[in-house]
């Protein structure tokens, strides 16, 4: 039996649940629902099970706008953030709308119908829904599996190897030699974490990441939700932080070496005396090439200084049975080893797209306003900033569709498909970042263009004047209507 809504998400994770609050809002009436791969409310914050998972972003603005975190941390656990997304889905309902365990593998789009029917798989069976709109919220890294290079000697370590992404339950690491291979937001998470059980924790780095340390607390939120309460305070102090950070990635841009001299002078303060500082916290990279780590109250610096952690950049020669041998001949004893490599990027959670019965070549489509796709109707997708909060761009784009539909309705439209026939749109990749994850995998993405509506913006401010109050019908997104009894679309 077909299941039909009007609009269709797939994903129960921060960006779904946001997604489905702003539709549910916006048109009480419309039918929806969420079909969720796994079993459980949460996605990203309920996948990853690692010591110290936390976000890497304040929750001001990792905090949905509809919502008030009111935390007193603002560089929150991961458990604390997956509550907070719980919570907002059981207050509105939007818990009897998901349909867990369904896995997406297919959507087609019928002109001829004005409709989506989406194929999934639930206990092994073969699903099948329709809708009139699809809005995938998967994210964009692959859930099956994270990054591990092949290590030689690897399967000769007579010890545990881990991956965070699957953390197993009953890992006993109290009292024993950690290395957390890796130098991204996972390991800088990972290693001040672990040290409260370990006899000792090593992150061992390629090369160095840009390391910044911030208050777990936001002083003037906390002192603004006392004063005026949750609601008044909460987009003062959301402001606040979109001002205060992107001034640190314009600066990084514009000032690199200003930036990286401040850096290092505060990891320099919060290190022991005679640190080789620009052995292991000088990256070859200028700021913001990759993503900035942030460490609340400074807790990788403390672990260090505290001699319960150390930083070794080096390169791995093999593995032993003991522990890993490095390019520099010095021998590093492991009872376990945590593989800290990053992610796998999947486009779309791997759903096939067809349209009238070709195929979607995801990366001969160009992205339009970083959340359709030329030539795909009725459809919608969330990928959040990288130098910035993902759900600030999230609330965005939930934002826009319900513009979008409501757009369809008055004007009694049936599809709505962004065209791309301006000969001077030049591709650019979608994600123009230098992170590993992105670079292994950014060739299977669609493509972004060199000129609005095809970029893909990196600015809440701009995003904000654009997709919040910016004109639907701009030329680029073509609107028609089915020709009555001709099963036909018209313009």
């Amino acid at each position: 039996m077909t299941e039909h809504v009007e609009v269709l998400i797939v994903g129960a994770g921060l960006s779904g649940v946001g997604a489905a609050h702003h539709l549910r809002t916006a048109f009480p009436r419309k039918t929806y629902a969420i079909l969720e791969a796994r079993e459980a409310i949460g996605g990203t914050w309920d996948l990853f099970r690692y010591p110290g998972v936390r976000s890497d972003s304040d929750m001001q603005t990792l905090g949905y706008r509809f919502r008030p975190w009111t935390d007193a941390k603002a560089i929150a656990d991961g458990p604390s953030i997956l509550q907070y997304v719980r919570d907002t889905a059981a207050d509105a309902g939007i818990d009897r709308h998901i349909r867990f365990g369904h896995k997406v593998v297919r959507a087609e789009w019928s002109t001829k119908d004005a409709l989506w029917t989406v194929e999934a798989t639930h206990d092994g069976k073969p699903v099948e829904f329709t809708a009139k709109f699809l809005y995938l919220c998967s994210g964009y890294y692959d859930y099956a599996g994270g990054h591990t290079p092949e290590f030689p000697g690897i399967e000769d370590f007579a010890g545990t190897v881990v991956h965070p992404q699957h953390w197993p339950e009953d890992l006993d690491y109290a009292g024993k030699k950690v290395v957390v291979i890796g130098s991204g937001a996972t390991a800088v998470t990972l290693v001040p974490a672990m040290t409260d059980r370990a006899e000792h924790v090593t992150m061992l780095q390629r090369s160095p990441t840009y390391i910044l340390s911030l208050p777990s607390e936001d002083a003037l939120a906390n002192r603004l939700r006392g004063l005026l309460g949750p609601k008044l305070a909460y987009p003062i102090a959301r402001w606040k932080n979109v001002a205060v950070s992107t001034l640190i990635y314009q600066l990084s841009r514009r000032r690199p070496g200003v930036v990286k001299a401040l850096i290092r002078k505060a990891a320099m303060k919060q290190l022991p005396p005679g640190y080789a500082v620009d052995t292991h916290f000088k990256p070859r990279y200028q700021p913001w090439d990759q993503r900035l780590c942030l460490v609340p109250d400074g807790d990788l610096f403390r672990s260090i200084k505290r001699g319960d952690a150390s930083i070794v950049t080096d390169r791995i020669a093999s593995f032993t049975g003991s522990g890993i041998r490095l390019e520099s001949g010095d021998e590093l004893e492991a009872d376990v080893v945590v593989t800290a490599t990053g992610l796998r990027l999947l486009a779309f959670g791997g759903i096939d797209l067809v349209v009238d019965g070709d195929p979607v070549k995801l990366p001969e489509t160009m992205a339009y306003k970083g959340m359709m796709l030329s030539g795909v109707p009725n459809f919608a997708f969330t990928i959040g900033y990288t130098n910035a909060s993902w759900t600030l761009k999230a609330d965005l784009v939930g934002e826009y569709v319900v513009r979008l539909l409501r757009h369809l309705d008055r004007g009694g439209y049936d599809q709505a498909v962004p065209v791309n026939d301006d000969p001077a749109v030049t591709e650019r990749p979608l994600l123009d970042f230098d992170a590993g994850y992105v670079l292994r995998s950014i060739d299977e993405f669609p493509k972004a263009g060199s000129r609005a509506p095809w970029t893909l913006g990196m600015s809440y401010a701009h995003d904000v004047v654009k997709l919040r109050h910016g004109k639907i019908d701009d030329g680029a997104l073509r609107f028609s209507r089915r020709k009555a009894g001709a099963g036909r679309l018209s313009a």
